[in-house]
């Protein structure tokens, strides 16, 4: 049994645990175990024999003794005995049904024990005939949104979110460059363009390891890796496989000498590619993923760098984010390209949640995570009350709230002011480390105080203008009727924005990429409105949301909007998330002028003021 077998089979248990409504921290041990199988380079079966050193899976993190005895069952039996119980009660077809809008583990269970459904295609019939409206949480507006669901759901199964695909492409990558003579593997498609889903991953792979006489070896090393559940397809060149969630991977390995022309053509997009090509032969030559070659002769006029490509068709390079055929190369050979955004430039986040609602740190481990990643300044916004279900703040707990965050925000700068704390120790760390872009912090960090306030079905807001009138950041957002018609969604979030104590508008379509669409909002009228009346709208980088998208990122700075970019993070590490914002900032065309949050903090603090 292969790594891949066990980690599946490990994922399921879990699964059907939840459904069986066990503890949730024997849940999260099973996907624990799950993934760290997944992610060994050893296949498990030879360390699970009778003979073997009891200590090796012991020795792998996320594996105690209750799971390497589970692993061992798996190997020598193909299941194991709780698997075995659990499966007697519920079905495995049952596990899809989890990833339905609403059907969590208890739904799922409720349906299976009271109508005996156990999979989609049941689901909806029973929807379809009523089935559902008697029981419990399941009336008519439950059961069209789940009609609804599964529909998003069939259309959306073989798409995948950019952080998913991105966590895939490393993973991945890490396993080809222990093969010796592996140089440079980049992720190219949609991934690298840094589209917010995926079909597929193609990685292009290239080093002394991948020169035609030698290649042999590499594409065996590739075609051997304990992640692969399907191996597709082996050639001179590339393997194509699948992974565990039927993400279909690429690998070409190619020689230095053609990479760039590689990268160009697997990069995309489409159109990008059709209309370079085109240009291509207005001036004599042709474009292949192999080099760029003189018609005449066949005379090959670029090939190893991008760069060089796109300078020997009279072109600035093109950032891959803007390969679109959205007016890219009329820019490029114009020179007018906009300097894109990068992370570098953004110097605050103003959005994030603490343990005071539903966020799992507090919020000085948010400051010091945020000072370790170079920022200058964060703003602290947990929920308000309305969202009853992140134990979201009243008036009372959101200003005692904001004391705590402004006491924090003095006791760093009282570090700081005496040479220590996280700042000073980074700024040493760097210096210690001679890395070339150090400089000395001039001012303290600081932690905003702020909400992320609800805005009520009507357009009001879930706290007392006097209690937001005294907070530094009002994130405004909606997490509730997305059922209204488009003018009620609309004219409640203008509402809102009138309101001069709101300072961004969150999230503005309240969708989830491959869960649910947004609510029906009128952007075309909200987001010449916001301009008018000074309130920022927020680009939010969680993968999930990626809210506003680009092409209405686009439109928001054609009518002169405010734009931030935050992580709405809940945990620590989730700040990292800026990264997916950066790429889909990028997209938009946008510069480091046209966001808030890469100014200094009283420049920022200016420019959100309503007057």
């Amino acid at each position: 049994m292969d790594n891949i077998t066990l980690a599946r089979l490990l994922d399921e248990t879990a699964a059907l645990l939840e459904i069986d409504a066990a503890d949730t921290f024997r849940v999260r041990s099973y996907r624990r175990a799950a993934e760290a199988v997944e992610q060994q380079t050893t296949q498990l079966a030879t360390l699970a024999t009778e003979d073997a050193d009891p200590k090796a899976l012991l020795a792998i993190a996320g594996i105690g003794k209750g799971m390497a005895a589970n692993i061992r069952d798996l190997v020598a039996t193909g299941t194991m005995p709780l698997r075995e119980e659990l499966l007697q009660r519920y079905k495995a077809s049952m596990l899809e049904l989890l990833r339905l809008p609403g059907m969590g583990p208890k739904t799922v269970a409720l349906v299976y024990s009271a109508l005996g459904v156990s999979d989609i295609d049941g689901l909806e019939e029973a929807a379809k005939r009523g089935d559902l409206l008697p029981l419990p949480r399941m009336g008519q507006k439950f059961t069209d949104k789940l009609l609804k669901g599964i529909e998003d759901y069939r259309k959306n199964s073989s798409r995948f979110r950019i952080d998913v695909a991105r966590q895939h492409a490393e993973r991945i990558s890490e396993l080809i460059r222990l093969f010796p003579g592996i140089e440079t593997i980049t992720p190219a498609g949609s991934l690298r363009r840094g589209r917010e889903t995926v079909g597929d991953l193609d990685l292009l792979v290239t080093g002394p390891a991948c020169e035609p006489d030698v290649v042999a070896a590499a594409v065996e090393h590739v075609a051997t890796l304990p992640l692969i559940d399907k191996l597709l397809a082996r050639g001179q060149n590339k393997v194509s496989f699948t992974l565990r969630n039927n993400l279909q991977v690429d690998v070409r390995l190619l020689p230095r000498a053609s990479y760039g022309a590689a990268l160009q053509y697997f990069t995309g997009s489409k159109m990008h590619n059709v209309a370079l090509r085109q240009r291509a032969i207005k001036r004599g030559l042709t474009l292949s993923e192999y080099a760029l070659l003189r018609l005449e002769d066949n005379v090959v006029v670029a090939a190893a760098t991008e760069q060089e490509i796109y300078n020997a068709l009279d072109l600035d390079y093109i950032p891959p984010e803007l390969r679109e055929n959205c007016g890219e190369l009329e820019a490029a050979a114009k020179h007018t390209l906009p300097q894109l955004i990068v992370r570098g430039d953004i110097r605050g986040d103003l959005h994030m949640h603490t343990t005071e609602s539903d966020g799992s740190n507090s919020i000085r481990e948010m400051a010091e995570a945020a000072i370790d990643r170079g920022l200058e300044y964060i703003a602290i916004t947990d929920h308000s009350k309305n969202l009853a279900m992140t134990n979201g703040m009243d008036d009372t707990r959101a200003l005692a709230h904001a004391r705590r965050i402004r006491e924090a925000s003095a006791e760093l700068a009282a570090e700081f002011a005496a040479g220590r704390g996280p700042q000073w120790e980074r700024y040493e760390a760097r210096l210690k480390n001679n890395e070339t872009d150090v400089i000395k912090p001039a001012i303290p960090f600081r932690i905003l105080a702020g909400v992320e306030v609800d805005i009520l079905l009507d357009g009001s807001l879930d706290l007392a203008d006097e209690t937001l009138s005294q907070l530094d950041i009002v994130v405004a957002s909606v997490h509730s009727g997305f059922n209204q018609t488009a003018e009620e969604v609309t004219a409640r979030v203008l509402r809102a924005a009138e309101n001069k104590h709101v300072h961004i508008l969150g999230h503005p379509t309240g969708r989830k990429v491959l869960q649910r669409e947004g609510y029906k909002i009128d952007l075309a009228q909200l987001l010449p409105a916001a301009a008018r009346l000074g309130v920022a709208v927020e680009h939010n980088a969680a993968p999930a949301r990626a809210d506003l998208n680009d092409l209405n990122l686009r439109l928001a700075k054609e009518h002169g909007c405010k734009i931030v970019v935050n992580t709405d993070a809940h945990v620590t590490d989730e700040l990292d998330q800026i990264d997916h914002g950066i790429v889909q900032l990028r997209q938009a065309w946008l510069s480091p002028g046209d966001v808030l949050n890469t100014r200094p903090v009283e420049e920022l603090l200016a420019a959100l003021r309503r007057t």
